[in-house]
């Protein structure tokens, strides 16, 4: 495996292949060496330390959300809350965080297994599925988009979109580093378009829907403004289409390379909600999440001083064996299981519940139909960088 960290630079290197497929030893390596470590191309904090991480994201007046213009991801304006800071995020996570409870997100779950079992249906007698694109993405993104009320005919469109920001060489191979902004900039001017469209036809046929209820809701008396549906809207569309697919995915790869593992949530599917917390640790497909210091602070016995753009290391901090009994150690069983895979904080995961639930149902109706599984002879589980998706992965089991 490549190194994380340069040894004669120092510097670190989040972004290589060889980290995203198995990135757990470069956590280690990072939090040895140097727990509060150096950027190998722009210079800037990656923190690794569980205490660290957590501090960091419960003081957003020194470690800041609002970065739009030290991370453009396409955006006119900060995405909403995810980009913005205590006191207005508190104010529009309390308008959101109803339509994402936990007994709402339950409430959708008879109709999430129907779907996995329908997306079964399609492949089992073949004996193999390239698992991403067969299930990982359909599953989830459909749930999404109707909870939103978006047609299901649009979500190759949302994907291309989507991809455009958060991987924009995805579909772009061979795109030169400095042109992927432009190619940003292009998904997300698409993104605004499509919802100035959408809300535009909401208002003459409003529906039973979230973007209805967006239109209709108030926070102390004033309705959102068209551009504050916007900005919640693009962080919707990205988190939604994105997360739960990545975290599928890294974790069928974990269960088909460690059969036995696999075999005891065939045996007791009541392990499946303790495996989805402990595979949420170990894999943590949103890697890492950005912060501005907002003020010199010192952690560690490093420096970072006010505007530096910090690199949290969500991955390192949940493998860190100074918080965790046995880190290194994939236990369906731990008690206790506080990790940081959703954050932690202010901006901790609007759509956790939902993400949580879609996990377990997919986990459950997979292994009642396909409990034997492994990853095809020959092939190689291909991760992207960043958040870890597992691009290509094929599966086979007996038919």
């Amino acid at each position: 495996m490549a190194k994380v960290v340069d040894p004669d630079t120092g510097r670190v290197n989040l972004f290589s292949e060889d980290f995203a497929r198995c990135p757990q030893a470069g956590y280690a390596e990072l939090r040895s060496r140097c727990p509060v470590g150096r950027m190998v191309m722009t210079g800037s904090p990656v923190i690794s330390r569980y205490e660290d991480v957590a501090w960091a994201l419960r003081h957003p007046e020194i470690f800041s959300s609002e970065m739009e213009a030290q991370l453009a991801l396409g955006t006119e304006r900060p995405m909403i809350p995810q980009q913005i800071d205590p006191p207005a995020q508190t104010r529009y996570r309390k308008l959101l965080d109803p339509h994402f409870s936990r007994r709402k997100m339950e409430e959708l779950a008879p109709a999430i297994a129907r779907h996995a079992t329908e997306l079964i249906d399609a492949f089992e007698k073949q004996g193999r599925c390239e698992f991403d694109s067969a299930f990982a993405i359909p599953l989830p993104c459909s749930a999404f988009l109707h909870l939103l009320g978006l047609p299901l005919a649009d979500l190759d469109f949302f994907l291309r979109l989507k991809d455009g920001i958060i991987r924009p060489q995805k579909n772009r191979p061979g795109v030169p580093l400095d042109q992927l902004q432009g190619v940003r900039k292009e998904s997300g001017a698409g993104i605004y378009e499509y919802f100035e469209r959408t809300l535009d036809d909401r208002e003459a046929r409003p529906r039973e829907d979230m973007l209805t209820a967006l239109m209709r809701a108030e926070i102390e008396g004033e309705r959102l403004s068209r551009t504050e549906i916007l900005d919640i809207c693009f962080l919707l569309l990205l988190a939604g289409l994105d997360t739960v697919t990545a975290t599928l995915g890294c974790n069928m790869a974990y269960l088909a390379a460690n059969p036995e593992q696999r075999r005891r949530l065939v045996r007791d599917p009541a392990l499946i909600p303790g495996a989805v917390e402990e595979l949420l640790r170990w894999e943590t497909p949103v890697v890492a999440v950005p912060r501005v210091v907002k003020r010199n602070v010192t952690i560690g016995d490093v420096e970072l001083v006010e505007g530096e753009l910090a690199t949290l290391l969500l991955g390192a901090a949940n493998t860190d064996d100074a918080h965790f009994d046995d880190a290194q150690r994939v236990d369906f069983e731990r008690e206790r299981n506080i990790h940081m895979a959703f954050g932690a904080g202010p901006h901790r995961c609007l759509g956790s519940h939902l993400a949580r639930m879609e996990l377990r149902v997919a986990m459950e109706v997979w292994h009642a139909r396909i409990p034997e599984y492994r990853i095809a002879p020959g092939e190689t589980v291909r991760y992207s960088p960043g958040i870890r998706e597992a691009l290509y992965l094929p599966l086979v089991w007996e038919v």
